[in-house]
């Protein structure tokens, strides 16, 4: 990537899946409203070089990449090592 998603980008994630999660009778952020919303706030904030160019990778296709690897619940997280031990609930065994 040339260029990638700032901290504005984040500030509207995060503002993004706030309003899905309201928009379906929530007053949680869910996984999947960050997986929803990922696409549209963060495709056009994403620059590829010349060697993701090259290889055909489109900001979507990192996008995509990026949604893959988020967890679905903590569970999972566990088990893929993506959750660090400081995180786990303290009524986790």
């Amino acid at each position: 990537m040339s260029w990638g998603a700032g901290p504005r980008a984040s500030q509207f994630l995060v503002l993004a899946a706030k309003a899905r999660a309201v928009l379906h009778g929530r007053y949680h952020v869910a996984t999947d409203d960050i997986r929803s919303v990922a696409g549209p706030v963060l495709r056009h904030r994403i620059i590829t070089n010349f060697n993701a160019e090259a290889e055909g990778l489109k900001p979507d296709d990192i996008v995509t990449r990026l949604i893959q690897s988020i967890p679905v619940d903590e569970h999972e997280a566990e088990q893929s090592g993506k959750l660090p031990k400081i995180f786990k609930s303290a009524h986790a065994s």
